[in-house]
């Protein structure tokens, strides 16, 4: 069959930086084609240049036998090119029906807006490809799962034949991304042809036909999905063997490390964002929390580190309440915190690596006395942290903002795991980094809990979740609705709790 889309050659530059070089795909009818890398490998480069948000400076894009030749977004949109970004693209204040016709309004006449046209145009829509959305709705009242169906209809409304559909399972629940599937697989029946980028192999391998990797600007390959494996493609994405399962011991809990009873806590609006939280983690153990973003994770992690205040209830720590304490009174108590968002509460990026690998514990021996700094001291820590923790480049002297978001969080997990913590704070640990830091700092974590430690982790990715948890608490709308043992636990269970639902009908 012959391709409706290719990308020939495609080679882009940014300063200092090979994003793409020489790289080729083809798309065919009717077909969903997986883009995967690691981080920097080029993926989303490439699909902005085939959307018009860069220009190449070498390539060619042919669609349809035609060359095509693409200045912006609007020419890729004429032609038959849609993109659903990562980030929503979406007016909370107003409906389905008026996201979707912005900037395409129909009228009538030459002033007034036709939306009744549109509205009908969009139940047709819906109807076919199955995405069931009410058009009049708001925005601001849809879950996340529909807010993405009508991104996927602002493409169609335009008459899309291609699709590009960038991380489009990142914030959704195991339910709704069965969904998505059901959703792609009617798109290609009609027709329609998907580009799917993401970093999850196995969303790649259970709905895609064939898979392009790229490494480091360059394609490394195109394989059909029914011929590779996980671990092939890991190893193609990264270029050697990559260790895909979390290996560890059973655990061996102690006494209770840390127990958190009654908390509440309003967010930034007045909203109450934690609604009676409990829970215990022994020694020995990593309770992992999961829930759609958005549920009152943040919140907790705030409040257990000293980033926002509570109303009322108790955080212990071996028997040393910590509830309503500064941030640096917590992490004197050794508790360490690897934040969700690494650039707001991680690091300094115009810092130097040196630095940052002190940041919080600057002011303690041996790297301070008093005012005074001891940079032989500085210097010798970063010498032994940044081999032992495999932060590359291996100049202590380098900015982070210079780095790739795996070496930054590395410096995160460096600084926080080596000032022996009793109690780890792990926030989304792996957001945006790939697999081969994800399989370094999923060692780092066991490795704290073999220690003794208690761990808690947060993370939006359940396969995560459930491979180094030994206990998963389920947050809904700021409070906990169950806590299983991670032998019992699935990612059907898990996404009816995150839902809202109950086990007890089962």
């Amino acid at each position: 069959m012959e391709p409706i889309l290719e990308m020939r050659d495609i080679t882009k530059e940014f300063p200092g930086v090979l994003a793409n070089d020489q790289v080729n795909l083809d798309l065919k009818k009717g077909e969903i084609h997986a883009l995967v890398g690691e981080n920097g490998a080029g993926k989303s480069t490439l699909m902005s240049v085939l959307f018009g948000i860069y220009k190449a400076e070498k390539g060619k894009i042919f669609y349809k036998g035609q060359e095509l030749n693409i200045n912006g977004p609007n020419d890729a949109i004429d032609v038959g090119i849609g993109m659903v970004h990562q980030h929503f693209m979406l007016v909370h204040t107003l409906t389905i029906a008026e996201n979707i016709v912005l900037g395409s309004e129909p009228t009538k006449g030459k002033v007034n807006l036709n939306l009744s046209e549109a509205v009908e145009k969009i139940n047709s829509l819906s109807k076919e490809y199955g995405l069931d959305v009410d058009p009049n709705a708001k925005i601001k009242d849809i879950p996340v799962g529909m807010q993405q169906r009508v991104e996927i209809l602002k493409a169609l409304y335009r008459e899309a034949e291609v699709l590009i559909l960038d991380e489009p399972t990142a914030v959704l629940t195991p339910q709704e991304v069965k969904g998505l599937y059901k959703i792609m697989d009617t798109l290609t029946e009609q027709g329609k042809s998907i580009i799917f980028i993401t970093h999850k192999l196995k969303e790649v391998l259970a709905v895609s036909d064939r898979i392009t990797v790229l490494r480091k600007g360059k394609s490394i390959g195109t394989v059909k999905t029914e011929d590779t494996s996980e671990a092939q493609l890991a190893e193609m994405m990264v270029g050697r063997e990559v260790i895909l399962k979390v290996e560890k011991e059973k655990a061996d809990f102690g006494e209770v490390k840390v127990e958190v009873k009654g908390l509440k806590v309003h967010n930034s609006r007045g909203m109450l964002a934690l609604d009676n939280i409990s829970f215990k983690i022994r020694e020995g153990e990593i309770l992992g929390v999961a829930g759609v973003e958005g549920n009152g994770q943040t919140e907790l992690v705030e409040v257990l580190t000293g980033l926002r205040k509570a109303d009322s209830g108790s955080f212990k720590l071996e028997d040393q309440e910590l509830l309503n304490r500064s941030a640096r009174d917590i992490k004197e108590a050794k508790v360490a915190h690897v934040p969700e968002d690494r650039h707001k509460h991680g690091l300094v990026l115009d810092y130097s690596i040196e630095e940052n690998l002190i940041l919080g514990y600057h002011y303690q021996s041996p790297f301070a006395t008093g005012i005074n700094f001891n940079f032989n001291k500085l210097e010798e820590h970063a010498e032994r942290l940044i081999p032992e923790y495999d932060i590359r480049p291996r100049d202590k002297d380098i900015l982070a903002r210079s780095l790739s978001g795996g070496n930054q969080q590395k410096i995160i997990i460096a600084r926080e795991f080596d000032m022996g913590p009793e109690f780890l704070i792990a926030s989304q640990p792996t957001r945006g980094v790939d697999i081969g830091a994800i399989e370094f700092i999923h060692k780092r974590i066991v490795e704290e809990r073999d220690k003794g430690k208690g761990v808690l982790l947060i993370s939006a990715e359940l396969s995560e979740i459930l491979s180094l948890s030994d206990r998963i608490a389920v947050m809904y709308e700021g409070r906990i609705v169950d806590i299983l043992d991670s032998e019992e636990a699935t990612e059907e269970k898990l996404g009816l709790l995150m839902a809202g639902g109950s086990l007890s009908v089962e």
